[in-house]
């Protein structure tokens, strides 16, 4: 215990440091967090304004939205599932530095993560296939729907210029290891995989997966396990997944229309061991009645298609450039700036976006790199 103490002291000293002595670093129920007013300053919002439990940061077109005690934070109109609720302590509303780490700063400063490649392939994998028809409407199996809208959006990409393979492209069964390895050959790629929802009949919107971070537990899961602290292949690219789910969520919900239902956290086999960044999409329900009406229609599924392939274009812009990021599609139809890149950062400091996230075994934490690494 002792040792704890005077480690969180000395790493406190080191933070407050690096970052001119602008963060306050809160330890609440066995994790670390920062304050949002100190979220706030860093990205260069308005201070926080609170209304009862509603909390808010604005700052031009960009603005933070959540509310005390909800893990449910919406950043320009988006929602984003946090890993813990935002909460208060003595007066402070504090956020954890997980969310802030693996959340925040890869929207807001896409630009900024280290090791991004510049994209010039996509791995496209059409959930289901084959005896496993997935979802199933009186419209059609999930199977074939994403397969569909897979080769409409394959066609798409390829003319953006972008070279394009698919882990199947007729109606096969391939096991889902074999997915993971088929991607895993290829480097300066994304991962896409498409599928429909199911639910009850109340069920209805879009949801995007990505995979979770270290220490962080899967929101497909039923509870804690054990596997949620060990590392996965896919946690490399923690910050250039949640990146490509920020793109790709804001184009679909934007041009579907659809509930928004949040982009989430989970261990999915084929984003667990991938190698490169990659996303889960389920495009909406095939057990509600109006959802599944839209995707047995064929303009729905290329409008899907060409989200996707809108939301590549701006991944690859946004990770690719030191310019204002495009991840976030305004609700007029227009490119809000910038959801990415801060106009000041603060001393040029980055927030660190490493694999763990700082939730080592030890808890010893891991919040910001030094200036000079940029």
């Amino acid at each position: 215990m002792r040792f704890r103490v005077i480690f969180s002291l000395i790493f406190a000293a080191c933070v407050s440091a690096a970052f001119g002595g602008d963060w306050t670093l809160i330890k609440y129920d066995g994790r670390d967090h920062v304050t949002l007013e100190n979220v706030a300053h860093f990205y260069n919002l308005d201070s926080v304004r609170r209304a009862s439990n509603d909390v808010t940061m604005t700052g031009g077109a960009r603005s933070l939205r959540g509310a005390v005690g909800s893990n449910e934070l919406y950043i320009n109109n988006l929602k984003f599932i946090l890993s813990y609720p935002i909460s208060e302590v003595d007066g402070q509303l504090i956020l954890s530095r997980m969310d802030l780490t693996k959340v925040i700063e890869p929207v807001m400063r896409p630009s900024k993560i280290k090791g991004a490649e510049q994209v010039n392939t996509i791995i496209l994998d059409p959930g289901h296939g084959g005896h496993d028809n997935g979802a199933t409407s009186v419209w059609g199996n999930e199977k074939t729907f994403t397969l569909d809208v897979a080769l409409r959006t394959k066609e798409a990409l390829e003319q953006m210029g972008f070279k394009v393979y698919m882990t199947r492209s007729s109606d096969v069964f391939i096991p889902l290891e074999d997915r993971v390895r088929y991607a895993n050959q290829f480097n300066n790629a994304l991962f896409i995989s498409i599928h429909f929802n199911s639910g009850g009949t109340s069920a209805s919107g879009l949801e995007t997966y990505t995979l979770a971070p270290r220490g962080v537990l899967s929101m497909a899961a039923d509870g804690p396990m054990l596997s949620d602290y060990e590392p996965c292949a896919g946690n490399v690219c923690d910050a250039e997944n949640m990146a490509l789910a920020t793109a790709t969520h804001a184009s679909m919900v934007y041009h579907s229309q659809l509930y928004d239902r949040g982009i989430k956290r989970a261990r999915f086999v084929v984003i667990r061991d991938i190698k490169i960044p990659g996303v889960l999409i389920e495009g909406g329900f095939l057990s509600n009645p109006d959802d599944s009406r839209k995707i047995a229609s064929t303009a729905y599924r290329q409008q899907m298609a060409m989200s996707i392939s809108n939301a590549v274009r701006n991944y690859r812009t946004a990770v690719g450039t030191s310019a204002p990021s495009n991840l976030i599609a305004g609700r007029n139809g227009s490119n809000v700036p910038p959801v990415g890149e801060s106009t000041e950062s603060p001393a040029g400091e980055t927030v660190d976006t490493s694999a763990d996230g700082g939730h080592s075994k030890a808890n010893e934490p891991v919040v910001v790199t030094s200036p000079n690494a940029n």
